[in-house]
């Protein structure tokens, strides 16, 4: 695969296709000039002074990815995020092939010739590329110090030739774009190559090859080698394998919600099992925290306490269960859950007073606690108001309501942590309720 230096690598090997073209065909005898080509933006060409020569000039006026390759090697990494091969970027290049003359039909003796060698050359060869991008004998220190970098553009390695496609442009199509170069208009022919294959070098994580499908079981014939168990068919329509479906407090029956502490139930199937671990993730944090369950037999309910540390802070987290199952040598991971784990708020207040503007400081604790970089507010039923700044992880925060409600007015109080809120209401209750986590502001 090519690097990044391959799209200007494509351009220089064009403009080399050309120059050593129009010098095999004699053009600067036809003209009766000498013949420039370049690969500048059209509103950089000078058209008139000392700078205006004859010339060709190529243009990339558009990148587009291409459809056969741009799902090639995909997915790029694992479920947990981690690289596990590097899809190519596959790219489609459109240029602009524009002729300038300073006479007479020079513009048009050069577009004919340029387009020639074009069609005469729909497929770069390896060759070509080579040469083009590394001459010899010239030494490469005395090329300038961009085509000196684009000798590692590794273009030629691309395990896709070059292929050169005349495109077609209407009038409308062509007037807009040189509008928008703001430059003169010159006889010129559109035309794409494809396709360009860059590869990222990063680091990536490779399977080992498969050795046996399932283990290893005895011959049918003694004497004759192991055979393998192969695949194992289950009928029906539950797959095998542990699954978690739905985590459910009875508490409070905040769906996929837990509280530390709370009493929590785990549906799923294939459950039951020895050595029994639920695992929580959290993604932003690179957190994980195992929560020991004992052995069980029952395939779709566990039940288990969420005793969590106060380090373990608020935020969302990918439940998963390891379990060795009956019958088999090596645990299992379940599909991960998503579950948030709330705030909660300790009752009362730490601190509450009233200034003569009528601002009011709220002191509250809660666990978890908060790390560094969290977001936290504190809402009083509509009002919400950010937490005070802290430089570590704490269990208890101040907050500033300005224009507080009157003293002795009962509002309802939230914590939101990385916006999830604490659990204020009841589910379970019917119809819901509103738990009593209400203050009593002071004078």
């Amino acid at each position: 695969m090519s690097n990044a230096l391959a799209i200007a690598g494509v351009s220089a090997v064009l403009k080399d296709l050309l120059d050593s073209g129009l010098i095999d065909h004699q053009v600067t005898d036809a003209l009766g000039a000498g013949v420039l080509v370049s690969s500048l933006a059209p509103d950089m060409v000078p058209i008139s002074g000392d700078g205006a020569v004859p010339r060709l000039n190529l243009f990339l006026h558009q990148v587009t990815p291409n459809a056969a390759w741009r799902n090639v090697e995909l997915p790029s990494a694992n479920a947990s995020g981690r690289r596990i091969r590097n899809p190519p970027l596959a790219l489609d290049l459109h240029y602009l092939l524009t002729a300038y003359g300073i006479a007479e039909l020079q513009a048009e003796v050069l577009l004919g010739y340029g387009m020639q060698l074009l069609h005469d050359n729909p497929v770069l060869s390896r060759a070509a590329i080579r040469a083009a991008l590394n001459p010899s004998p010239v030494s490469g220190a005395l090329l300038p110090t961009v085509y000196q970098a684009l000798r590692s553009a590794d273009l030629a390695e691309q395990v896709e030739l070059l292929k050169i496609t005349p495109t077609a442009m209407n009038a409308e199509e062509m007037s807009r774009l040189w509008s928008a170069l703001t430059a003169h208009y010159r006889p010129t022919a559109a035309f794409q190559v494809s396709v360009v294959l860059i590869e990222s070098q990063a680091a990536a994580v490779s399977p080992l090859p498969v050795l046996t499908r399932g283990q290893r079981i005895p011959p049918l014939i003694p004497g004759e080698p192991e055979r393998e168990e192969g695949v194992v068919v289950t009928p029906g329509l539950v797959p095998p394998y542990p699954t978690l479906e739905s985590v459910n407090v009875a508490a409070h029956e905040t769906p996929s919600t837990l509280q530390v502490g709370d009493l929590a139930t785990v549906r799923g199937h294939h459950l039951a099992g020895t050595s029994r671990f639920l695992v929580l993730r959290n993604d932003v944090f690179r957190l994980a925290h195992e929560i020991a369950l004992p052995d069980g037999s029952d395939d779709t309910v566990l039940n288990f306490t969420a005793s969590l540390p106060a380090s373990l802070p608020a935020g969302l987290y990918r439940l998963e269960l390891r379990v060795l199952r009956p019958g088999e040598a090596a645990p299992r991971t379940s599909n991960p859950l998503p579950v948030a784990l709330a705030p909660v708020i300790t009752f009362p207040p730490v601190a509450m007073t009233r200034s003569a503007g009528n601002t009011l400081s709220l002191r509250i604790g809660f666990q978890p606690e908060v790390r560094v970089g969290q977001k936290v507010a504190l809402l009083m039923d509509t009002r919400e108001a950010p937490a005070q700044p802290f430089n570590a992880s704490t269990g208890a925060l101040d907050f500033n309501f300005a224009d507080a409600p009157p003293a002795g007015a009962t509002p309802l109080l939230r914590l939101k942590v990385d916006g999830i809120e604490s659990i204020a209401i009841d589910r379970g209750a019917r119809p819901p309720v509103f738990f009593s986590h209400r203050i009593k502001l002071p004078v």
